[in-house]
């Protein structure tokens, strides 16, 4: 494990890879002295090949027509037919060729919109669908949750009522009576009917006591599981917005590359056909030179579009338009070091199980889960408890009983109504019950311990999930950290003999062979450092959500305190 002041020092002073974009190759043709930047190589699309001083025999100013490149037919060098194998390469002409025949030009050419990687965060943070739903799931348990805590309140109905009656009745004696009779009801209540008390009383509570008050735990419970589910997927969903922009980067960079290859593969192609052509040179040495930079003009394709689905696939993290072309506006590509390497792992397990919000939603689901256990334990032992109250006005009459004077002057036999007068009714009950004569209760207690063991299984499996997640993103960052340094030395040497095998080729005393596998070389070494890099950053995001994104406090680690070196007292004279 490296120290922490040589992690600092590396990810400033290690190597760099230049990312230039269409629009910015001019900036990107500056040459750079890499004698004068120790431990930092930069790639732009200019190749320092090519901007060497020329030796070849000096070319013409005209050029063939691209027939044979528009029918699909491998030509020497931009072109050149072997029936005429000196024609020197225009790469003006060249360019405009492929632009007219490469159908991702105007993707690439059209307006690109510049990003960051804090932007892009902030932008999936506020419109991203899956967090906002996780957001909504959070609005809706807090919503379940007042609903329990309002059971504890009484339900006001107020209302009113008619009941008529034609025909016969039968008295509590068993007498039968014919009898025609009419009540009303108004107030707090409904459904008041003669002696009996109000059947929809307008003050009711009732509640079961321990369900109600564990219901009420459980949602409480449940908000705080969804709020950790819903931290969960933001985590997620910045990371994949993390690992597209790093994407979208790594796409850009290999394009770049591509361009540098194509360009150092274009010069080779025209100092062999340039060569052929005053007879110089060897033909199979221009046809293979010709062949390789039909590959890398072919390789520069497929890394023009993999810019275009890099970018598209950066827009679905955003929910954004995907025919919006987004440019990254980092123009190096650098090791960014989150989490410091010398936190040691079984530290940063520790760091991840209290930070982790799956590991809190686990517990915070074994919580609800045992407090449903002791609800359905102490359901058969609480009562439920029912208390009405209503009042209001009560009036009506029958065929069988005089009107009173005060009423209106109906005979007996007419139906009536009386004058309403007042009337209130309470009603106080409770009671506890078995259900299914306890059959019931006992499966209700045996589902409920199933389902916190089940719990208690889950929150296991999380756990071992999280440990292995941490551990595997911290090597990851290591290995990759290592491999840093021997990319750049294997570009620091490709560099080299690609260099001089091109001034053995222009003095006419190497062969292109030697210079062909020299690009090939140094081309797939500048993409396996810019691999090495990217990758890089995506464990050391990886790591950084492993770890449940913890405040950057508890990251920091105090530098090692330098012991100044012992002076040996001098001799005695």
């Amino acid at each position: 494990m490296m120290p922490a002041h040589s992690i600092i020092k590396s990810a400033f002073g290690l190597l760099v890879v230049a990312m230039a974009s269409a629009p910015d190759l001019a900036l990107a043709q500056r040459s750079i002295d890499f004698e004068n930047l120790p431990g930092r190589a930069r790639l732009s699309t200019r190749s320092p090949v090519a901007a060497a001083e020329d030796l070849s025999p000096p070319r013409a100013t005209s050029r063939k027509k691209t027939a044979a490149r528009k029918s699909g037919k491998i030509v020497q060098t931009g072109g050149l037919s072997p029936d005429d194998p000196a024609e020197p390469l225009d790469r003006a002409a060249d360019e405009a060729a492929d632009a007219e025949l490469d159908p991702l030009r105007d993707l690439l050419n059209q307006s690109a919109t510049p990003i960051d990687l804090l932007a892009a965060l902030q932008l999936a943070g506020e419109q991203n669908p899956l967090i906002l739903l996780g957001q909504q799931r959070v609005v809706e348990a807090v919503a379940q949750r007042q609903l329990a805590a309002a059971q504890f309140l009484p339900t006001v109905n107020l209302g009113t009522s008619v009941d008529s009656h034609w025909g016969v009745l039968q008295q509590s004696t068993g007498n039968i009576l014919s009898v025609r009779r009419e009540d009303v009801f108004v107030g707090a209540g409904a459904n008041a009917i003669a002696a009996g008390s109000v059947n929809i009383p307008g003050v009711v509570w009732t509640l079961n006591v321990s369900d109600s008050i564990f219901n009420y735990l459980v949602n409480r419970q449940e908000v705080d599981r969804r709020e950790f589910a819903s931290q969960a997927t933001r985590q997620d969903v910045l990371l994949r917005v993390a690992v597209a922009y790093n994407e979208l980067a790594r796409s850009e960079a290999a394009r770049s590359i591509a361009i540098v290859s194509r360009d150092d593969a274009r010069e080779l192609a025209r100092i062999t056909a340039a060569y052929l052509k005053t007879g110089q040179g060897r033909k199979p040495d221009a046809d293979r030179s010709a062949t390789e930079l039909a590959r890398r003009e072919a390789r520069l394709i497929e890394a023009e579009g993999n810019v275009v689905r890099a970018s598209a696939a950066l827009c679905q993290t955003l929910h954004l338009d995907p025919s919006m072309r987004l440019h990254v506006t980092d123009n190096q590509v650098i090791p960014r070091s989150i989490v410091p390497d010398p936190i040691p792992l079984p530290e940063l397990l520790a760091i991840a199980l209290m930070h982790r919000p799956e590991l809190n939603e686990r517990r915070s689901a074994v919580t609800q889960t045992l407090l449903a256990l002791k609800g359905a334990k102490m359901l058969p032992f609480s009562p439920t408890v029912f208390l009405g109250f209503s009042t209001g006005g009560f009036g009506g009459g029958s065929d069988l009983v005089a009107q009173p004077t005060t009423s209106l002057p109906f005979g007996r036999g007419d139906p009536r109504f009386a004058a309403l007068q007042g009337r209130a009714d309470l009603d106080v009950m409770g009671y506890w019950t078995l259900q299914n004569l306890g059959v019931g209760n006992k499966s209700m207690i045996a589902a409920a311990r199933s389902r916190l063991s089940s719990a208690d299984f889950e929150l296991l499996i999380t756990l071992d999930r999280i440990r292995a997640e941490v551990a595997a993103s911290q090597a990851k960052t290591f290995a990759r950290f290592a491999r840093i340094r021997s990319c750049e030395l294997a570009i620091d040497a490709g560099q080299q003999a690609f260099t001089e095998d091109m001034t053995r080729v222009r003095g006419f005393q190497g062969m292109p062979l030697e210079a062909i596998d020299s690009l090939r070389l140094l081309a797939q070494s500048r993409l396996d450092y810019l691999n090495v890099i990217i990758d890089y950053n995506k464990a050391q995001f990886e790591l950084y959500v492993a770890l449940g994104r913890p405040p950057s406090e508890i990251l920091v680690r105090p530098a090692e305190p330098q012991t100044p070196p012992l002076i040996p007292p001098e001799p005695a004279p």
